[in-house]
């Protein structure tokens, strides 16, 4: 078989690519080394609820454009993210916002809120942030940074904050209202039938291979392509000639309840350090569930190692120069498209990569 495009991985980059290529009439293979579509938006049903197996999802965009684009292949609806934040036992209200200075100081005026993280921001002394620590004080002041930043922070990069550098926090926005909503974006929402059905629509007109590895695959196959669009690592593309890209990974622990509701929200974050989790997802409440039991998943962020899922590209200075060099590689195989998540080794939300998806299939003359 010839086809015109090989694409490696069936996550959502590939999965807008796949939609649009066969619509234009183009034939697509797709190789998924796991045993479904959808990658890291993959749900199933567990006791009539849509888990979301790799963690929460939640669409929301402010790109016309793209929620017109995925409201023809689900119905979305009108779930808003209000995360809460456990810091020893006490629930703040995420994002910051006047709910948390009122939690944090009982305040009640915008004016004593800002008077108070304005005097906090001085402990600094007007000095250059020279770490993620400093800059997130000069950011927030040293209450909300304590309490809701550090011990967090620090649990999802495995580092101290004080040896991690500033510019991964480039902003932490501050609200001196009582919205909170936790994306400022004016579309948000769940696909009702969850994001595999999602992800099923955009691959139909496709042959898809699961439990495929693609490097196996491609030694193996007499198929012939036109181009290919990978969404792995290039490190691993490249045989890893400049050395490992590095990543961090979440390990979920899910369990089924028997009891109707567990938190009563669908994210928690737990910001104190000594508890090993990040947050707890309670996965009926993105779609407004009354079944009689519940599911929960507590995420442990960790180091990746091969094998594992990468979630995370860890974007400092030295992964950067690393990236780089891989980045000038490409140019060995003009039939190869870098694409996605991993591929292009930058965290994206999902109308982010759905956008990317876009601007590659305008480059490919299929939008």
């Amino acid at each position: 078989m010839h086809y015109d495009y090989l694409l490696v991985g069936a996550g959502l980059y590939n999965a807008v690519f796949c939609e649009h290529a066969v619509r234009a009439g183009k034939s697509c293979l797709v190789v998924e080394r796991r045993s479904h579509i959808a990658g890291n938006i993959y749900t199933e049903k567990v006791e009539g609820i849509d888990v979301h197996v790799y963690g929460a999802h939640i669409f929301h965009t402010s790109n016309e454009e793209v929620w017109t684009y995925v409201n023809q292949f689900a119905s979305f609806n009108h779930f808003v993210n209000r995360v809460k934040a456990n810091y020893k036992g006490k629930l703040y209200s995420m994002p910051f916002n006047m709910y948390t200075f009122e939690q944090l100081w009982g305040t009640k005026t915008a004016e004593e809120a800002q008077a108070i993280i304005e005097s906090q921001r001085a402990a600094l002394g007007g000095k250059q942030p020279e770490n993620l620590e400093e800059q997130a004080i000069s950011l927030v002041g040293t209450d909300v940074y304590e309490t809701l930043v550090k011990g967090y922070t620090e649990k999802q990069w495995g580092r101290r904050c004080r040896d991690l550098p500033a510019f991964i926090i480039k902003r932490l926005p501050l609200r001196f209202t009582y919205d909170d909503n936790y994306f400022n974006d004016k579309y948000q929402g769940i696909p009702e039938e969850g994001y595999t059905a999602l992800a099923e629509k955009l691959f139909a007109g496709a042959k898809v291979l699961l439990n495929t590895d693609y490097f196996d695959f491609i030694k193996e196959t007499k198929d012939t392509f036109g181009k290919t669009v990978f969404t792995g690592m290039p490190d691993e593309f490249f045989g890893y000639r400049f050395g490992k890209l590095e990543y961090r990974t979440v390990r979920f622990e899910t369990e089924v309840l028997d009891i109707p509701d567990y938190q009563g929200n669908a994210v928690i974050n737990y910001t104190e350090y000594e508890v090993p989790y990040t947050r707890i997802i309670e996965h009926k409440h993105f779609n407004f569930g009354k079944q009689p039991k519940t599911v929960i998943s507590r995420e442990y962020p960790a180091e990746y190692a091969e094998g594992m899922e990468a979630y995370y590209p860890v974007n400092d200075a030295k992964n950067s120069a690393l990236m780089q060099q891989y980045e000038a590689c490409k140019a060995e195989r003009p039939d190869v498209i870098f694409g996605g998540r991993l591929g292009e080794y930058k965290y994206y939300d999902m109308d982010k990569v759905i956008a990317s998806a876009f601007e590659l299939c305008k480059t490919e003359g299929l939008r």
